[in-house]
């Protein structure tokens, strides 16, 4: 059985060869077909990502460059120019079945900021739930190690991170993961289903493979090993299989599975449970406790009695009983000086003591867990 069979939030990775065939600049037959599955599947409620390469290469066509050039600015300028025809072609292919779609552009360093990391999460949460397909892309014109030495393939692995997905895939131009490189050596062996994260996969995998792009199988194992830290299962296929993504929501066996250790949400749990130092804690009344434990719900300011610590936004806090025991921990939402400010206080009065309107739990109950 496939890893989409059950999943719900889908992240699907693309790599430059697929998108722009081979370099020869957009391919609109490729990304209509992927777009007519997508919309398939998201008449399904499956919620959708994709993290699409192709701007360099595409932005190298319109400018005539029949290489990569190896000067950054270069880069860069191919990568706007590129970008351009990029989001065009994935608006007007996904908008032809009904579904709006959204660019953003990220770094690392969108991903390594607590602020930004947050807010990137916020929006994409937000998109998917008004049906909204984002199409995530590596902000080329303004990184450099990125361009040189970066992949879509770790960051389809962070965007599959940041959105807690069930499942990555990642669609290139070749059938799956080998024994060995297939185009050198002819008794390479199909392996169809691995665990993430096996040292193995990773002496077995070979270099780039194309001049287009970047990446090699060695960033898809890496990147299937980094997914799985959050729970999600990778699978590498062939692009250009028909009907691919249809397929392995129907449970298809086509590509390698590489399969995560920890399901997804034990996964979320256990990291927090292992946070050794935590940066505050909350102490919440009598009745916060019986929501929290006999009820499952959220922690909301209204019960908390009393803020600790100097924490920020997104930072692991302790939930303590009114006797100081500490009885859950979890994301918070605010900071501690936010907490302060609207503890025992509704949600409608965030907005006048904030000076905006946010969410109104302190920790959602999926990002808590009880001691």
């Amino acid at each position: 059985m496939s890893l989409l069979s059950s999943a719900r939030r889908i992240v699907v990775k693309v790599g430059s060869s697929l998108v722009t065939n081979e370099g020869r600049g957009v391919d609109a037959e490729a990304i209509a077909n992927w777009s007519r599955q997508l919309a398939a599947l998201a008449n399904e409620g499956r919620e959708l990502v994709m993290v699409s390469s192709g701007a360099i290469a595409e932005g190298m066509k319109r400018l005539g460059w029949a290489t990569r050039p190896k000067e950054l600015h270069e880069l860069q300028a191919a990568a706007a120019v590129g970008q351009m025809g990029l989001a065009q072609m994935y608006e007007s292919q996904l908008s032809a079945h009904g579904l709006h779609s959204a660019q953003v552009l990220l770094t690392h360093a969108d991903l390594a900021d607590r602020e930004r990391y947050l807010n990137a999460r916020s929006t994409l949460l937000t998109l998917m739930a008004h049906r909204v397909l984002p199409v995530i892309n590596e902000n080329d014109t303004v990184v450099n190690d990125e361009i040189k030495f970066g992949d879509n393939d770790t960051l389809g692995a962070l965007v599959a991170n940041l959105v807690e997905a069930d499942a990555l895939v990642i669609l290139t131009d070749q059938r799956g993961l080998y024994s060995a490189d297939p185009r050198k050596d002819p008794s390479a062996r199909f392996i169809d289903t691995a665990q993430a994260g096996d040292p193995e996969l990773e002496r077995m995998a070979g270099g780039a493979g194309s001049s287009i792009g970047r990446g090699g199988m060695i960033t898809k194992i890496l990147a299937a090993k980094r997914a799985a830290g959050s729970g999600a299962g990778t699978i590498i296929a062939w692009g250009r299989e028909p009907d691919v993504l249809l397929r392995l929501a129907r449970g298809e066996a086509i590509g390698t599975a590489l399969l995560a250790a920890t399901p997804k949400l034990q996964a979320r749990k256990q990291w927090m449970v292992d946070h050794l130092q935590m940066r505050g804690a909350v102490k919440i009344d009598a009745g916060a406790v019986t929501k929290l434990r006999g009820e499952g719900k959220s922690l909301l300011p209204i019960g908390v009695t009393e803020v600790q610590g100097d924490f920020h936004r997104g930072d692991v806090i302790a939930v303590l009983s009114p006797d100081g025991t500490e009885l859950a921990r979890g994301l918070s939402n605010y900071s501690g000086a936010e907490a302060r400010l609207i503890a025992r206080k509704p949600s409608a009065d965030f907005e006048s003591l904030l000076g905006y309107a946010a969410e109104p739990e302190l920790i959602h109950r999926d990002n808590l867990v009880l001691r």
